[in-house]
């Protein structure tokens, strides 16, 4: 079972998707197995944060400090659309997640979340894939 979700973002915006993704198994009505949660763009990316103010200011935060915004990027050069930073953040991120689910609920820590983070310069129409496994 495949199933495609799209997001409006926004730059910088990170989405809590734990909820969206919890649906997908749901539905599948598997009680166990693996959920494969992948965001087809080089500018996004997949991962697990605590959803909660401090941390969604953090994120962007240490980022600028791996790959600024500022730093001169050959991507820069060649293409001049200002996103660089967003691919080499998303590269190290990595657009894709596996999570295992028992009884119909992901196994997600009791603080953990999925979530798209949106690093690109603009407002952006995002498709994440969904894939149940077994």
């Amino acid at each position: 079972m495949l199933e495609k979700i799209t997001f409006k973002t926004k730059p910088d915006e990170i989405i809590d998707i734990t909820d969206k993704v919890q649906s997908v198994v749901s539905k599948s009505k598997k009680d166990e197995g693996a959920v494969v949660v992948f965001v087809a763009h080089s500018t996004c990316a997949i991962t697990t944060i605590e959803y909660e103010p401090g941390l969604r200011k953090d994120m962007p935060s240490i980022l600028d400090k791996i790959a600024p915004k500022s730093a001169d990027y050959e991507h820069n050069k060649t293409w001049g659309d200002g996103n660089g930073y967003s691919h080499i953040r998303a590269s190290l991120i990595g657009p894709s997640l596996t999570v295992p689910f028992e009884h119909g609920e992901l196994c997600l820590g009791q603080w953990q979340q999925i979530v798209l983070m949106e690093l690109d310069t603009r407002p952006r129409e995002r498709t994440v894939l969904v894939k149940i496994t077994s």
